[in-house]
């Protein structure tokens, strides 16, 4: 398909049944035990000054806001695959 013929195709998306149904489908309450909830305070990130390609820092700042968060997970899976494999 072309572009035009995407864009002169007419939806199939019942609106008026999503506008009446709400954000959640479903039990509006779901029990949840409190007593067994464990918080998890983040450790703080520490503030480096790292030089990287130019391309690679483009790339992730391409993908929106959070690009350092997800830099950072890219390193951590790197960083666990490595410590898996011995």
């Amino acid at each position: 398909m072309s572009l035009d013929e995407i864009r002169r195709m007419k939806s199939r998306t019942d609106w008026d049944r999503l506008r009446k149904a709400g954000d959640h489908e479903g039990e509006a309450e779901f029990p949840v035990d409190w007593s067994a909830v464990e918080v998890v305070v983040p450790e703080p990130k520490r503030l480096i000054s790292l030089r990287l390609d130019a391309d690679v820092v483009d790339f992730f700042r391409r993908q929106g806001k959070g690009y350092q968060t997800r830099m950072n997970a890219v390193l951590r899976a790197y960083k666990e695959a490595q410590e898996k494999a011995g």
